[in-house]
């Protein structure tokens, strides 16, 4: 592809690893970026991530052919207006990375709508416990979902030169409606983050009276409540910009709770028994276990007898493979082999360990 400049505003771990998949693809492509913190701005250019780095966000942006947007959503919207009042180029495409899009794509119309340029709204459904561009990661978004939500700025051609701008990214590039991204994301985004933050204060409050509730929470409340530990800024700026679809899904949420409360109550066995297997049914037929959204990883389950130094052996015949994530499931069960679910970030190691653990060991291993 031609020479482009390519200005990033906001050096964060997803801003970062934007740039590192462009760079990855086209090296030739000069990327500026933008940030606030002078940590970031250092990391970025000592890495090659960045060519320029700025603390202004309005220094770079009349040089650039493509200005993305990896900021915080209320200042995603806040430099949309900044840039409706600085000199362009023409046709520059201004896209940007945040969680909820109404709101974003409603300002850009607004904001941009005098202005000779293009945008289009985008939302790349990829992230990390690890934040800043310390933690940037070339292949965070490999296979992940990259939702573009085109405006009535988004000529013919713009999201196909995005594409091919972030084709290094290895990421499922799909088109949807910024209304109907938000309501989707309000249930299998939004919403989660609520129902595990509620359970965190329930199971709080409880403890005070109940103390072995700490002890024992593992297994499924585990697993249920690992994203309350997100961080609270960030969730409290996608709660208030997509309120009307959140809102409607907490009240749905509370009539489905009410109705097996009712049955329950009145003993309804067989009632009880179809919410479950309802529930199982239909987690089996989503594509849940297939790499798209948020967390999108390989694991592998392997039973470990309750020996020592068993889990340090497994580990140590995976030396130099790239492992996202190791935890221990079903710890606070003495009758059985403990489950160790590492977790990979592609299918080539997931595999290769798998058949590295089945012919050293005589442990049994599932893949997911």
């Amino acid at each position: 592809m031609e020479k482009k400049r390519v200005y990033i505003a906001g050096l964060g771990l997803i801003g970062a690893s934007l740039a590192l998949g462009i760079k990855r693809d086209h090296p030739e492509v000069e990327i500026l970026g933008y940030n606030r913190s002078p940590e970031s701005r250092q990391i970025a250019l000592e890495r090659g991530m960045v060519d320029r780095v700025t603390d202004d966000f309005v220094t770079f942006a009349p040089l650039a052919d493509v200005i993305i947007l990896a900021v915080p959503i209320k200042q995603t919207i806040a430099f949309l207006e900044m840039l409706a009042g600085l000199e362009l180029k023409e046709d520059v495409i201004i896209t940007d990375a945040g969680s909820t899009k109404s709101e974003i794509v409603a300002a850009a119309e607004n904001y941009l709508q005098n202005k000779p340029v293009r945008f289009v709204g985008a939302h790349p459904m990829a992230g990390s416990h690890k934040t800043g561009a310390r933690a940037a990661d070339v292949n965070l978004f490999e296979n992940a979902y990259y939702i573009f939500t085109p405006s009535n700025l988004t000529k013919v051609g713009t999201i196909a030169e995005m594409e091919e701008l972030l084709s290094g990214l290895h990421a499922r590039f799909i088109q949807v409606d910024a209304a109907e991204h938000d309501r989707v994301t309000s249930q299998i985004s939004h919403f989660p983050h609520i129902l595990a933050s509620s359970l965190m204060e329930q199971a709080g409050a409880y403890s005070q009276n109940h103390e072995l509730t700490q002890s024992f929470a593992a297994g499924g409340f585990r697993d249920m409540t690992r994203i309350a530990e997100s961080e609270p800024g960030m969730w409290t700026s996608i709660l208030l910009t997509n309120p009307e679809a959140i809102l409607e899904r907490i009240e749905d949420f509370k009539e489905r709770l009410d109705q097996v409360a009712a049955d329950i109550e009145a003993g309804n066995e067989d009632a009880i028994w179809q919410f479950f297997d309802q529930g199982r049914q239909i987690r089996k037929s989503m594509e849940i276990h297939k790499r798209a959204g948020v967390d999108s990883f390989y694991d592998i389950f392997i039973n470990v007898p309750d020996e020592e130094d068993a889990i340090l052996g497994v580990l140590e015949r995976l030396r130099g493979t790239s492992i996202v994530n190791i935890r221990i499931n079903e710890e606070n069960r003495e009758d059985i082999n403990g489950i160790l679910q590492i977790t990979f970030k592609n299918r080539e190691d997931l595999e290769k360990s798998a058949k590295i653990i089945r012919e050293q060991t005589n442990y049994q291993v599932f893949l997911d």
